[in-house]
């Protein structure tokens, strides 16, 4: 038996099986070579192609990360297969390693798929001031797997891109104008009249409010004030001032201080909860 084992043909064996080995080996690792260069340069050239087309950063370093990814298992394979290892088990284990990793990380898996939903339909980029799962700010990163917004408060808010995709999102930063909506209430008896054209003056004062139609919008109208409502405790007059986007907080800030500082001045009350209380003895 050990004669057979260690026989001059068996030697011969080994010694032809080292040498296809080691051939491959060779082989395998000039293919890893210069895949590894072919890989670099695609994955610069994707990049730089995605660049000069304008995409949005954040979707071209993840278009390229995916394009590496793929490029590397590509890689991986044909240096097994060089090695002469049967390639379909290792396909198979990929695969059912896919499916695992795949049903343990559906949240996940859900996030991405939303982070790539909305990197391709853009409803919101990064800069727009937005309102989503109960939270306002402004985007200042979109991931893969979440969008980073800061808040007028200056936190830092973390939404899963799963629930932005799908959910309902309100993009205030989309439109070149917005329209400030204010009620203002007023006690009964004043001169409806004469608050209404003292609320128009205030808005005529302002550079910053719109103050008739504009070309480039379809909604944008000149300043209105009117009465909206017959309170318990005093009339309500609405005005609606329109200006441009970057500019509402201003405008909302200037319309409640001055209105309320004029009106004031003119002799009109601005009514608030009373409560009377009877005390028996």
């Amino acid at each position: 038996m050990l004669e057979k084992i260690f026989s001059p043909e068996t030697y011969t064996m080994l010694g032809q099986w080292a040498l296809g080995f080691c051939k491959n080996l060779l082989v395998a690792i000039i293919v890893y070579l210069v895949g590894k260069y072919i890989i670099k340069w695609t994955t610069k050239l994707v990049k730089k192609g995605l660049k000069k087309s304008h995409v949005d950063p954040s979707l071209y370093s993840f278009l390229t990360s995916i394009v590496s990814v793929v490029l590397w298992l590509l890689l991986a394979i044909i240096i097994i297969s060089i090695l002469g290892i049967e390639t379909s088990s290792f396909i198979a284990l990929f695969a059912s390693a896919g499916v695992a990793i795949g049903l343990a990380l559906s949240g996940t898996l859900q996030n991405f798929a939303g982070g790539v939903m909305i990197l391709l339909f853009k409803p919101f980029k990064v800069g727009d001031y937005i309102e989503a799962q109960g939270f306002q700010g402004t985007v200042k990163e979109i991931q893969i797997f979440n969008t980073i917004i800061r808040t007028n408060d200056a936190q830092t808010i973390i939404i899963p891109n799963g629930g932005l995709s799908t959910g309902s999102l309100k993009n205030y930063s989309t439109e070149k104008y917005r329209r400030v909506d204010l009620d203002f209430h007023f006690a009964y008896g004043g001169d409806l009249d004469e608050v209404k054209k003292a609320i128009r003056e205030i808005q005529a004062a302002s550079p910053l409010i719109i103050q008739g139609p504009v070309d480039d919008s379809e909604v944008v109208a000149e300043p209105w004030t009117g009465l909206t409502e017959l309170a318990e405790k005093g009339v309500v007059v609405n005005t609606r001032t329109w200006c441009k986007g970057a500019d509402y907080w201003t405008v909302y800030f200037y319309m409640n201080e001055t209105v309320y500082q004029q009106l004031k001045d003119r002799g009109y009350m601005f009514p608030c909860k009373k409560m009377d209380v009877n005390v028996l003895k």
